[in-house]
This record gives structure tokens, C-alpha cells and sequence, in this order.
């Protein structure tokens, strides 16, 4: 019910915010009407009086349109507000969630997850700033179901810990479901992932994460490693090590989280053994790059079929924005103009002393040296990239080992058996 009430109510922010971009599209396209009949008299005048009678017309339209989206809104939740109080659910919404398993793929809670998550990823920090409902926040996993920080839910979920825990970080506009892909054409059961496999090879326990992944990335991994601090104080037997795996944005949270757990001195930093990375941006995604100059391009034309994509365009999540250079920390970001083209604030942020970082890339090309390989990479991020290979060698990433598996894309990767290998070999190390 949580889910379906903020679908309704995004309903009407999306009302609310088409209104106020076509009434600012309206009044620049008037302005620039009356900027070019200034210099002429008497012209001047009469485009004048036309446009305050333009203006007058223009606030009583869109303001009764916002005026009839808002009372519509508090009768449509009034309604639900009694609806919801003659049901029997309960408050937290993580009770409807899809089991980690690739036959989920289908199932009507696998839809809204997917729709959910999307729009976590493109407007999350939008939603976040709303208190909406949809807002997912950030949660631990198991079996597709949220797993609270308490020492009560840990020891039912895990009746036979290991001291070994294993965190999965999914990618943008994902959930931990991603996890699960093609897991029935890969190895013959829809159950089986990476994390049931290394607990079974390593001895890991393995734990998912959900979260806000339109949020910045030093956002999320400051939550992350505030959230594993209360893991391990839960955690049923004393933790040994934790090793962090995530896919594409994922590894740039687990980076960040890695270096905020280290500088506040958490408990759970002086255990971290292990960093992978799989397909991740570390020197920025081109899609993003595209977007913002294109972004950047048609705000430029002074035009409105112009400015209403241009200003969509830039309602992008933070999130996204980070991966324009791969922002890990807040430095990067924060105090600057994040639409401002070309400007990369990347540092170069160490990595933590004592723990492998690993990188596990893909190119669509079977040779990797391919020129269509190395243009487009998995198809989202380029090896480069993915491999921190900076041509600038204070930029470098200097990973303890990784791995290049040709002719894959960027799903792919995700829970493919050559790069399970690969991940075993280098958590094993």
C-alpha cells in the first residue's frame, strides 16, 4: 500500500512540475518577444501592454491548473488514508519484495521493483527531498526481504553464520534482484548467485544492499558504512572479514564506503579484506558525459522545443551526475556547479591500506584491443575506465589484481560464471 500511494502521489508532483516548466518555457519565449521590439517605438508599448495581458492570463491558467492538482491530491488522500486504515498491512513496505531468484523476472512485485528502483535512479535525490514514499532509502537484504540491523533478525536469518560476511552493492536504477540474472541459464537453478556460490567455495555469508542509488555516491557509501557498523554489531559470531562486491555504480559505492569507514575510524574498516568492482566507471560513464554535453547544447538554443528537453535532461538524479567522472567523496561535488560542462573535480582518493581492490571489466569486442572494444567498452563503461587506467598518472587507480572478459556486455558481467571465477580467484587470494 506505501508502494502504490507513492506512485499516486508521484502522479501529481510529476503534474505539479510539468506545470511550473511549461509556465517558465511560456514566460521565456514572451520575454524573448518583447527583448526584440524593444529598440522599436512605438512597438515597444503595444508588445508591452500585450505581454502583461499574456502574463495576467498565463498565472490564471497555471495557477488554477496547480490549484485543481492540489485539491484533487488531498481528496485522493483522504480516500486512501481511510482505505489504508480499514486494511490489515503493515507500515513497512518491505514486505512486498521480490525473491532474489531469476524467475522472479515477470512476477508483478518484480515490475514494481523495477519501476521503483528506475525512478530511484534517475530522481531519487527528488524523492528523497519529497519524503516520498518511493524514496528507497537504504536496507540490508536477505532473501529478497529487508533485513534490520538487530541482533533478533540476524541470528533467524543466518541460524549458521560464518565469520566471513560478503556485501553486494547493485548498480544504478537496480535492486539486489541483479543479482539473480540469468541464474537459471547459467547454472541450471534460478537460486544461485554469486554470493550463495562463494559461500559455498570461501565460507562467506553473503548480505545485499538496497538503496537510493539516485543519491550521491559519497551519500550512499557515508550510509553504507554507517549501516555496516550496525551489521556487525549484530552479526551472531565475531566477523573476521568483509569483503565488498559491487556492480558498475555499486563499486564506486563500495569505494567511497571503504574510505568513510577508515577515516571515522569504523570497526568494521579494520575488517575489510576485499574490494571487487565489477564494471564500474571509476574514470566516468560517456553515456553520462553525452547527456551533459548534449544538456549543455540545447540550453543554449534559444528556443522552447529547445529549453523543455534541455531542463528534463538536467532534472537528472545527483547520482547520475557523479558518474559523469566517478565522484566518490564529497569534495568532489560539493560547493560546485555540478552542470558546469567539462569541469572534472575528481581527487585522487587513496585507497585504503590493507585491502585488495579489484576490477573486473568487459569489452563487447573478443579481442579487447579491438577498436569497437576499446570505443564502447561493455557498451556503458569503457576499459579504461573500469580498469582505472587514467592517462594521467596521479589519476590512476592501482588495483591489487582484476580480471577483462571479452565479448560480454555490461549485464553480463553481472552473474556470469567466467567472472565468478575470476571474483573467487581474487577473494581467495
Amino acid at each position: 500500500m506505501r508502494r502504490v500511494r507513492g506512485f499516486i502521489d508521484l502522479v501529481f508532483d510529476v503534474v505539479e512540475e510539468t506545470t511550473n516548466l511549461v509556465q517558465r518555457t511560456h514566460d521565456a519565449v514572451v520575454d524573448r518577444s518583447v527583448r526584440r521590439f524593444a529598440p522599436v517605438e512605438p512597438a515597444k508599448s503595444t508588445a508591452q501592454v500585450v505581454t502583461g495581458i499574456q502574463s495576467l492570463i498565463s498565472s490564471v491558467t497555471f495557477e488554477s491548473i496547480r490549484t485543481v492538482n492540489s485539491v484533487t491530491r488531498m481528496a485522493v488522500n483522504a480516500a486512501a488514508d481511510v482505505a489504508e486504515a480499514g486494511l490489515d498491512v503493515p507500515e513497512d513496505s518491505s514486505t512486498l519484495e521480490t525473491p532474489i531468484r531469476s524467475s522472479s523476472a515477470g512476477t508483478a512485485s518484480w515490475y514494481l521493483d523495477y519501476a521503483q528502483s528506475s525512478l530511484n535512479g534517475f530522481w531519487g535525490d527528488y524523492l528523497a527531498r519529497k519524503n516520498s514514499r518511493l524514496d528507497l532509502g537504504m536496507t540490508l537484504r536477505h532473501h529478497g526481504r529487508h533485513l534490520p540491523a538487530t541482533p533478533e533478525a540476524f541470528a533467524g536469518a543466518f541460524p549458521n553464520p560464518t565469520g566471513k560476511l560478503c556485501v553486494f552493492v547493485h548498480s544504478l536504477a537496480a535492486t539486489e534482484w541483479l543479482w539473480s540474472l540469468s541464474s537459471e541459464a547459467h547454472y541450471g537453478d534460478p537460486d544461485v548467485t554469486f554470493g550463495t556460490r562463494l559461500r559455498d567455495d570461501l565460507g562467506y555469508t553473503p548480505i545485499y544492499l538496497r538503496y537510493n542509488t539516485g543519491l550521491h555516491i559519497s551519500e550512499n557509501g557515508k550510509r553504507l558504512a554507517r549501516l555496516l557498523s550496525d551489521a556487525l554489531e549484530a552479526y551472531p559470531v565475531p566477523v573476521e572479514e568483509i569483503a565488498l562486491v559491487g556492480h558498475s555504480m555499486g563499486g564506486l559505492v563500495a569505494r567511497s564506503a571503504a574510505h568513510y569507514g577508515r577515516e571515522h575510524g569504523h570497526a568494521w574498516a579494520q575488517r575489510l579484506r576485499h574490494v571487487a568492482c565489477i564494471g564500474s566507471p571509476h574514470l566516468g560513464a560517456p553515456l553520462e558525459k553525452a547527456v551533459h554535453v548534449l544538456t549543455h547544447v540545447l540550453n543554449r538554443v534559444d528556443a522552447a522545443a529547445a529549453q523543455v528537453p534541455a531542463q528534463l535532461l538536467n532534472g537528472r538524479s545527483a547520482g547520475v551526475k557523479d558518474l559523469r567522472y566517478g565522484y566518490i567523496v564529497d569534495e568532489e561535488w560539493d560547493g560546485k556547479d555540478p552542470d558546469e560542462v567539462f569541469a572534472d573535480a575528481r581527487r585522487n582518493v587513496p585507497l585504503v591500506d590493507g585491502v585488495g581492490y579489484y576490477f573486473l571489466a568487459a569489452t563487447i569486442s573478443r579481442d579487447p584491443l579491438h577498436p569497437l572494444g576499446q570505443l564502447l567498452g561493455d557498451l556503458l563503461v569503457r576499459l579504461p575506465s573500469a580498469s582505472g587506467d587514467a592517462p594521467e598518472p596521479a589519476r590512476r587507480i592501482h588495483f591489487s589484481g582484476g580480471a577483462v572478459f571479452p565479448g560480454m556486455n555490461h549485464i553480463h558481467i553481472a552473474n556470469h560464471p567466467e567472472v565468478y571465477g575470476a571474483l573467487r580467484e581474487l577473494l581467495a587470494a
